[in-house]
């Protein structure tokens, strides 16, 4: 998967530069300069992890603003130019020629889009949204009432999302006065050098029965140990591979990233899921948080409740389009087999470009209750 990503990213990068240099006539020594600063753009991923390892705050976020936005452009604009391209193939070999695209329409059109596209995106990307789900259950102790738990899940905070993401973040929280806490991966994204004030912040959050976290892949980009450095600083209970009783009223078991394609570590996942989920009551409401939105084989039954994340919703459009082949749960409530259930959250935060296009962020807030009783 890395590599077909990459090999599209790098076919899309050449197709703008056909495009723009079709465009921009100057000659020779002007395609040049635009090869070179077409090719900086496609590199800034690159130089950001390199500026990052050197501390460089302000480089990095230079290129990270600048190469993503890129991205995002790329996004839109490969896909709705091959569209217009192939348009302009048919009607040139037809009865309506007329009707067929100038070269600069078939640049102008597609950049247009994209630009206007991504513009949307990067504010829908601050429109944080709450999303609400209610779990009817009969394992909550008796007069126990029902439990509010908010779910974040792939906030990315690094380079570009930051203070003002977090501070949205934490007003949301503070508003819905949950009980707990759960985190659903890539919290931090990569690389976080300087950010230590912004697990102070995140300290100050403390709901009555706690934080708990797990681990996501981003989380392992910027070394497994400065994450977990930054979430416990941050007043998380790290949950990997391992379950926890809170006050006999719910069990929270967490799993660990397993990166896709390793068969044998991926079996080695499913047992392990199936002996934590084993070793716990059944009688008392069982919470599993796993990034992924796969289901481990062989565990439904065995939990009540999945909080995943990862999947962002694709994020943007097209994307999503691809997305939802790729993942079987890809947002959402999805009720399974044996009384167990999935949530699928579509993230608070972007990775890669600032902007989400049809796929708004959301925290989630899930109000377990004794069944039969009304939500508050």
């Amino acid at each position: 998967m890395f590599w077909v990503v990459t090999a599209l990213y790098g076919l899309a990068n050449l197709y703008i530069f056909v495009k723009l240099s079709h465009f921009l006539d100057y000659g020779i020594t002007a395609k040049t300069l635009l090869g070179l600063a077409v090719l900086l753009l496609a590199l800034s991923p690159v130089l950001i992890n390199l500026y990052s390892l050197r501390r460089s705050d302000r480089p990095a976020r230079i290129f990270a603003y600048t190469g993503y936005m890129w991205m995002g452009l790329l996004v839109i604009f490969f896909p709705s130019g091959i569209l217009l391209d192939i348009y302009n193939l048919m009607v040139r070999h037809s009865d309506f020629s007329s009707m067929a695209l100038s070269p600069d329409s078939l640049f102008l059109i597609p950049f247009f889009i994209s630009v206007t596209t991504n513009i949307y995106g990067y504010f829908e990307a601050k429109n944080l949204c709450i999303e609400r789900l209610t779990i009817r259950t009969s394992k909550l102790p008796p007069g126990g009432g029902s439990l509010r738990i908010v779910q974040i899940s792939d906030l990315h905070l690094g380079i570009i999302i930051r203070d003002e993401t977090l501070d949205r973040v934490i007003d949301r929280i503070e508003e819905l006065n949950p009980d707990m806490v759960v985190s659903t991966g890539d919290l931090v994204d990569g690389l976080i050098m300087h950010m230590d004030y912004l697990a102070d912040r995140l300290g100050k959050v403390n709901p009555p029965l706690g934080k708990f976290a797990i681990i996501g892949n981003h989380e392992f980009y910027g070394g497994l140990k400065n994450t977990l450095k930054f979430l416990e600083a941050a007043g998380f209970t790290v949950l990997e591979d391992r379950a926890v009783s809170i006050e006999n009223m719910i069990n929270i078991a967490g799993l660990s990233y397993i990166p896709e394609g390793r068969k044998q570590r991926k079996q080695k996942s499913n047992a392990a899921a199936r002996e934590i989920l084993s070793g716990l009551r059944r009688d008392i409401f069982t919470l599993l948080l796993k990034h992924t939105s796969d289901v481990e084989e062989g565990t439904t039954g065995l939990f009540d409740l999945q909080l995943s994340g990862h999947t962002h919703k694709g994020q943007m459009f097209p994307i999503n389009l691809a997305t939802m082949f790729l993942f079987r749960h890809h947002s959402g409530f999805t009720q399974l087999s044996d009384g167990s259930a999935i949530y699928v959250s579509r993230g608070a935060g972007t990775a890669g470009p600032p902007v989400r296009f049809l796929s708004k962020p959301e925290i989630t807030l899930i109000e377990i209750i004794t069944a039969g009783r009304n939500a508050v």
